[in-house]
């Protein structure tokens, strides 16, 4: 395959992406939306299993977009310039991915053409994740996870 045949995010560097090129490459898993607590003393981060009010865990996806950074002041803004800063940021992430020049997985929807490939394979926070909305503060910490990619099984390429 020539160069010019491969897919925009083999032949750009993320500096050179469109926006809409850049906005695709999001597989919508909403594992980047998850609640995450940081240990005062050790800097530690810890995931949970809860989400942004913002995230709709249905379709994994921000509910509010345009106004997230608005509407919740500790969203991160995940740019070419700030993707290695954000380790926090799951391996399956595809910025993270093509930062660090992997390649995108077989469940992406870039790769498979179908946006619901990224459940189907089990990557997603739609059945274990629950909204922030009603936990009072002082519990957040009973929400936390291990390793929030590996929530449930993931299934095999078929």
């Amino acid at each position: 395959m020539s160069h010019v045949d491969q897919p925009f995010w083999r032949r750009k560097a993320l500096d050179q992406l469109s926006q809409d090129e850049w906005e695709s490459l999001c597989d919508g898993c909403g594992l980047c939306c998850l609640l995450k607590l940081e240990d005062e003393d050790t800097t530690e981060l810890y995931h949970t299993r809860l989400t942004c009010r913002l995230l709709d865990i249905g379709s994994c996806r921000c509910s509010d977009y345009q106004n997230r950074h608005t509407s919740v002041s500790d969203c991160a803004l995940v740019t070419p310039d700030t993707v290695d800063e954000l380790d926090w940021l799951p391996a399956t992430c595809a910025y993270r991915l093509l930062a660090e020049g992997a390649d995108l997985h077989w469940w992406h929807p870039l790769v498979s053409g179908d946006r619901n490939s990224v459940h189907e394979a089990g990557i997603s926070v739609r059945d274990w994740a629950r909204p922030e909305t009603g936990v009072p503060q002082d519990q957040i910490d009973r929400y936390v996870i291990r390793d929030p990619s590996r929530q449930r099984p993931r299934r095999e390429r078929e």
